[in-house]
Order: structure tokens, then C-alpha cells, then sequence
């Protein structure tokens, strides 16, 4: 990790990364069992890159601080100079991160989302075989969820029952809209927040969902919403996103929105007919799910999900109920972009587990997996390549850790850093 007089930051030019050869990519290690987990993690990223470039490419990796290790070095959690340091190098990976306690930042990762305005959650979830799962065909999960990162009730906006801030809100509303006011069943001890969703902010979303599904050659993109009662949200994040999908991605997709006009005009075996062409032709079609009923059906009928774009917080539950179907957490990994500027933080989606710190026991796989998304954003997919073909062989052979182990009949139990060497083993 020393400094590399050859190495560059990536950049973005004319809407395209240009990646060096030798990248400097800015990493925090994280909390609890971050450390652990990084250790091992960067050893497998360092093997996989050497093994697909032979030394022709290899990243300059440099530290920045966040969380406990920031506070305790800088007495900050979140110091400007990290804030820099992945706006100047573009792309970074991140470990688990503690939110501080009392008053200041409610997330040290939903601070660093807005502050380079990482709209995307991009949350892969696939199987890998040989994982233990709590249902039956757990390999016909293989989901791509688009969470919009920015607005919804993530953005913060919210007071206490009694403050000053409540008593004006409902003094406004009391004032101004009466029959809002009238809904609120107890408002002399109620807390209220906003839920803000713009036009600017789902679209965005929404196109960059239907862009990678046309890109990797998926099948469809759902949109998930609860707009049957949050007409003007939810429901407006539904039709934002057909209106978009005819407007900007018509010769490409087939929404639901033209099944059911060619339905009323010609009838459902029409439009049945004209749906299968479209999609003998390769276009992507757009659909859209209640989102009770759509995490009811990743449960009993997965494989009807192939690309979903949803809202903050809905994107939140579905991700981490779909991330258990396959192994937990642990083993799910997640990435932060914004398209449009290049900006990525890649990170665990778990948390810091500080009981398990410096105990080398914990699964790394979730930063490994996220690095893997990373590598693949980069355009270095052979690597991503030996990282998926490591993972694979060594679940495979049953060598894992703890949390695998004790669920998988035969399994033998290493250490993180024993994990680590097994995955870069088994890239062949």
C-alpha cells in the first residue's frame, strides 16, 4: 500500500470512466471487524488483478478515515479529507462503519450518500452453490435492485413530538389544510417527517436501472412502489418511470402501461401476442409490483424478478430480505453511484459486529463481493471473473466460515484470513 509514483486517479470523460492501469482507489478498513474483514479482502483484490494482468495493471490502494478510527485519530467521524479523497479518485470501498451515538449524523453511510449524491443502491443478489438458505430453490434467485439513495424518508426531515418544529407544522396544517390535519389521530404527542420524491430524483433512478437491464442483457425491471396509498409518491414514482421507459427507451423496452392499452383496444390475446414479440425481440420488459406483494413473490416465485428499481425505503427491506433467501447479509454485497458524475462507494451492507473484532473469524465476503461489483464498474471483469470463480470453488469444497459452517453439513471451519487464501486457491 505504499505510494506509487505511476499511479493515477480514474476520471470521467464525456460520460465514459477512464480507468489507468495503475488506479489509486481510496479504501476505509471499518469498525469492529473491518479490519479483519479488509485484510483479507484486499489480498484477494491484489491476487485476482495480479493473476488476470500478470502486473501490467495494479491498484494503489490509500487509506481515508471514517467512523471510530476517524473520531478516535481526528476526533471526527467523518473528516473532510475522506469526503475529498473519493471525489478527487472517482471510486472507493468501504468497510462496515459505527454510527455515532447521540446527537450529529444519524448514519456515517447515508451522510457520505448525500454528500457525493450516490443515488443508486445498486444490491446484486445471486446464490452461490453450496450456500445454506432457509427455502427450497434458492438458486433461482438472481436479483439486481436499483434503491433510490437520496430522498424518500432517508432524507431526515423529520421532528420530535413536542418541539417547537411539530407545534408550527401543525399549526400550519391545521391553518391552512384542515382535512390533512383532521388524519392525524393523536397530534399533541405525535413526531412527523416528510417524504419527499421528485420527478428528477425517480427518473434518474429509474433510468439507470433500465439502462444496465439493457446493457447486461436482462429480461425485465419492476418497478416497486406503494403507490395504491402514497398516490402522489409512490404512485407518481410508478408512472414517472413508464412515462420515462416510452420516452427515452421505446425502441428498447415494452411496458405494461402499452400491454394494457393494446388490451382495451384489441383485446387481452392482442396484446398477449404483441407482449411475447417484443420480448422474442429482445426488449426489455417494464412492469410494476405493489411492494407487499412483490416481497411476498422474491419469496415464493423469485425468478419473475430479474431487475427492480424501488424507492429508499422499500429498497432497504427488499434488499436485506432477499440478501437472507441466500446466506444473509454477510454475503451481500452493495455498491453507491452516481452515473452521472462516476462517483461509486462500494461497501458492506452488514454491520460492524464489534464482539467478533480481532477475532479473524468473521465472513468476509461482503466487502470481497462488493470489490467484485467494483472491479466490474471499472471494467476490469476478469477480475471480477476470478473473484465470483474463488468464492464459488471454495463454498463449493465447504470450506467456509463459522456462520456457513455451522448450517452445512461437512463443512470444514477456517478463519477469515484462511477464507481468503481458500478463495484465491480456487481462481485456478
Amino acid at each position: 500500500m505504499s505510494e506509487n509514483a505511476s499511479a493515477q486517479p480514474i476520471t470521467l470523460k464525456n460520460g465514459v470512466l477512464f480507468v489507468p492501469d495503475h488506479p489509486v482507489i481510496p479504501f476505509i478498513e471499518g469498525d469492529g471487524t473491518g479490519p479483519d474483514i479488509w485484510r483479507a479482502s484486499v489480498r484477494v483484490f491484489d491476487a485476482a488483478v495480479q493473476k488476470a494482468y500478470g502486473g501490467k495493471r495494479q491498484v494503489e490502494w490509500r487509506e481515508v478515515l471514517a467512523g471510530q478510527k476517524a473520531y478516535d485519530l481526528e476526533q471526527n467521524w467523518l473528516p473532510q479529507a475522506t469526503i475529498d479523497g473519493f471525489r478527487q479518485y472517482l471510486i472507493g470501498i468501504k468497510g462496515p462503519l459505527t454510527t455515532p451515538v447521540g446527537g450529529g449524523m444519524r448514519s456515517l453511510n447515508v451522510a457520505l450518500r448525500q454528500m457525493l449524491d450516490l443515488y443508486v443502491c445498486l444490491r446484486p443478489v445471486r446464490w452461490f452453490k453450496g450456500v445454506p438458505s432457509p427455502v427450497r430453490t434458492p438458486e433461482k434467485i438472481d436479483v439486481v435492485i436499483f434503491r433510490e439513495n437520496t430522498e424518500d424518508i432517508y432524507a431526515g426531515i423529520e421532528w420530535e413530538a413536542g418541539s417547537e418544529g411539530v407545534a408550527k407544522l401543525l399549526a400550519f396544517l391545521k391553518q391552512d389544510f384542515p382535512q390533512m390535519y383532521q388524519r392525524i389521530r393523536f397530534p399533541e404527542s405525535s413526531g412527523i417527517g416528510l417524504k419527499p420524491v421528485s420527478r428528477e430524483g425517480s427518473e434518474r433512478l429509474i433510468r439507470s436501472a433500465i439502462r444496465y437491464a439493457i446493457e447486461n442483457k436482462r429480461k425485465s425491471v419492476t418497478l416497486v412502489h406503494k403507490g395504491n396509498i402514497m398516490k402522489y409518491t409512490e404512485g407518481a414514482f410508478r408512472n414517472w418511470g413508464y412515462a420515462l421507459a416510452t420516452r427515452e427507451f421505446g425502441g428498447q423496452t415494452y411496458t405494461w402501461d402499452q400491454w394494457e392499452a393494446t388490451k382495451a383496444d384489441k383485446g387481452e390475446a392482442a396484446a398477449n401476442a404483441e407482449q411475447k414479440a417484443a420480448l422474442a425481440a429482445g426488449k426489455v420488459l417494464i412492469k410494476d409490483a405493489i411492494a407487499d406483494i412483490a416481497l411476498q413473490q422474491l419469496l415464493t416465485r423469485p425468478d419473475e424478478f430479474d431487475v427492480v428499481a424501488t424507492l429508499n425505503l422499500n429498497g432497504d427491506y427488499m434488499s436485506d430480505a432477499v440478501a437472507a433467501q441466500v446466506g444473509g447479509i454477510g454475503i451481500a454485497p452493495g455498491g453507491n453511484i452516481n452515473y452521472e458524475t462516476g462517483h461509486a462507494v462500494f461497501e458492506a451492507t452488514h454491520g460492524t459486529a464489534p464482539k467478533y473484532a480481532n477475532l479473524d473469524k468473521v465472513n468476509p465476503c461482503s466487502v470481497i463481493l462488493s470489490g467484485e461489483m467494483m472491479f466490474r464498474y471499472m471494467g476490469w471483469t476478469e477480475v471480477s471473473d476470478l473473484i465470483i470463480k474463488g468464492i464459488d470453488g471454495s463454498v463449493s469444497a465447504g470450506t467456509v466460515t463459522y456462520d456457513f459452517a455451522r448450517l452445512m453439513q461437512g463443512a470444514t471451519e477456517v478463519s477469515t484470513s484462511e477464507f481468503g487464501n481458500r478463495i484465491i486457491a480456487h481462481m485456478g
